[in-house]
C-alpha cells in the first residue's frame, strides 16, 4: 500500500472511530501521544529522539475539549479531500480555508498545533496529509536525475541554483545519479561558492544548500539519498552552537518532531565543520562568543545527541577559546581555498 492510500485509510479511521463510539453509546474520545518533554526519549540504538508511551485524551464528555476535537475532525476531512484529489495546501492556506468552517482557529499558530496533533495521532507527517510549509526547499546541484510526475530533472542542468527540493519529496523518484557523496552546507553563500569552484566535479558530489535550519523536505531528501542511494552525507556548517544544532537536527532529529524523526533523521550523516579545532588550526577570522552562545554550548554538552567524545571535545574547546567562526571565513585565504584545501583535508581526515 502506498503512502497516499495509507493516509486516506488513517484519516478515514479517525472518523470511523468517533462514529463507532456514538453507535455504542460511548462518549467519543481521541487518544493523542504526548509531545511534552517528559515523554521524549533519546533512543541510543536509533540515534534520534522518539516519543514515549504517554498519551493524552480528548473527549466530547469534556466541554473544554469539544472545540479541539471538532477542529481535528474538520482538518482531517480537509486533508482527506486533499490527498484523494492529489492536491496540497500550505499551512497558511488551510488557516484561511478554516474561516469557512463551523469551527475556527484564533490564529494560525493554533491551527498549526492542531495539525501537529493530527499527524502525531495518525503517525504520519503533515506532508503525507497534503499540508505544506511556506518556506522554499533547499537547492541541490550535481549529477542527480529525479522524476516529478512525468518530468525528468537533472540537478546539474537546472541552472546555477540547481534543483529545488520539492515539498512533496516522497512523490519524487530518483532516476539516476553519478555521484559518490553529498555535501550539505548551511548558507547559500557557501553553496554558490562550491558551485562556482566546481566542487561537484572535484569531489564527485551533490551540493545541498540548506538555507539555514533545514526544512522537513530537505531532511527527508538527505535521509532518502543516504538510505536509498547509499550516499554518505557530510554537513558543513558555521562554527558556532547554532551551526552545530542545525547539523544535529539533520543527524539525530529534533525533540519537537520526535514523532516523525524516523522519516527525517539521518544518523549516519557526518559533521564536516567548522569546528573549534578548525578555528585554531586554520587561524580563521572569528567573533567572540556571546553569553547566549556560551549558554547554548553548555546546553548542547548535556544533550544526549552530543554524547560522542568528539562533540564533547569540540564544545569544550569552543568555550575555552571563546570564539566562533563562519564558513565564509576561509575566504581569508582566497575564494578557492575552501575547495582547494579545506574540504580535501577534512574529507581525507574523515
Amino acid at each position: 500500500m502506498n503512502r497516499k492510500d495509507i493516509a486516506i485509510n488513517k484519516l478515514k479511521s479517525l472518523g470511523d472511530k468517533i462514529i463507532e463510539d456514538v453507535n455504542q453509546n460511548s462518549v467519543p474520545a481521541i487518544k493523542i501521544p504526548s509531545r511534552g518533554t517528559s515523554n521524549l526519549v533519546y533512543d541510543d540504538e536509533k540515534r534520534y529522539y522518539i516519543l514515549g508511551d504517554r498519551y493524552g485524551q480528548r473527549s466530547l464528555g469534556n466541554v473544554k475539549q469539544i472545540n479541539k476535537i471538532a477542529q481535528m475532525v474538520y482538518m482531517a476531512n480537509f486533508c482527506k479531500d486533499l490527498v484523494k484529489r492529489g492536491k496540497t495546501a500550505t499551512l497558511r492556506e488551510m488557516y484561511y480555508v478554516s474561516e469557512g468552517w463551523d469551527v475556527d482557529f484564533g490564529d494560525q499558530q493554533e491551527s498549526n498545533i492542531v495539525g501537529e496533533d493530527l499527524e502525531v495521532s495518525l503517525g504520519m507527517t503533515r506532508e503525507d496529509l497534503g499540508l505544506m510549509p511556506e518556506e522554499d526547499g533547499a537547492s541541490v546541484y550535481g549529477n542527480l536525475t529525479v522524476q516529478e510526475d512525468d518530468v525528468e530533472i537533472n540537478a546539474l542542468k537546472s541552472g546555477k541554483s540547481g534543483y529545488t527540493i520539492s515539498p512533496t519529496i516522497d512523490d519524487v523518484e530518483f532516476v539516476a545519479h553519478d555521484v559518490e557523496r553529498v555535501i550539505a552546507v548551511e548558507t547559500m553563500g557557501m553553496f554558490h561558492r562550491l558551485v562556482q569552484e566546481e566542487a561537484y566535479k572535484k569531489f564527485n558530489t551533490l551540493i545541498v544548500g540548506l538555507k539555514g535550519q533545514a526544512a522537513r523536505a530537505t531532511r527527508r531528501f538527505l535521509r532518502r539519498v543516504n538510505q536509498e542511494l547509499k550516499l554518505p552525507v557530510y554537513i558543513c556548517n558555521d562554527g558556532d552552537p547554532w551551526g552545530f544544532h542545525i547539523a544535529m537536527v539533520i543527524i539525530s532529529g529534533s525533540a519537537k518532531l520526535a514523532h516523525v524523526n524516523h522519516d527525517l533523521a539521518t544518523p549516519n550523516a557526518k559533521f564536516l565543520g567548522v569546528t573549534a579545532s578548525d578555528i585554531i588550526n586554520y587561524d580563521l577570522p572569528t567573533d567572540p562568543l556571546k553569553d547566549i552562545d556560551v549558554l547554548r554550548l553548555k546546553e548542547l554538552s548535556k544533550d544526549p545527541r552530543y554524547h560522542d567524545e568528539t562533540w564533547q571535545t569540540e564544545i569544550k574547546k569552543m568555550i575555552k577559546i571563546g570564539k566562533k567562526a563562519e564558513q565564509q571565513s576561509f575566504s581569508k585565504y582566497g575564494l578557492e581555498y575552501v575547495v582547494d584545501t579545506y574540504l580535501p583535508e577534512k574529507l581525507d581526515a574523515m
